[in-house]
């Protein structure tokens, strides 16, 4: 594996520990797309570092448990601004 993608991986994986970031956020912060995101921190940081491969797991793993209850809210929102717009605020 080429060494700029080892540190590209060990940086996704530390943002995403820092800041509890999902695939998504963490994609659009490194210019990259989500796939890349999810290879680098599922198969080829395992192979630089398990131990941070762990922990990044843990945070997805929450992220994952979490992703309807974001939907959600983002649906809420979204017609909760409808709402405003039209003028017919509850």
């Amino acid at each position: 594996m080429k060494e700029y993608i080892e540190e590209r991986a060990v940086e996704i994986a530390n943002y995403i520990i820092e800041e509890k970031a999902t695939v998504r956020q963490t994609a659009k912060k490194f210019g990259v797309s989500k796939s890349t995101v999810h290879k680098d921190v599922t198969d080829r940081l395992t192979a630089v570092n398990s131990s941070l491969a762990s922990q990044v797991r843990k945070v997805l793993d929450v992220n994952k448990q979490e992703r309807h209850i974001r939907g959600g809210i983002a649906t809420r929102e979204k017609y909760q601004h409808r709402l405003q717009a039209c003028g017919r605020e509850r």
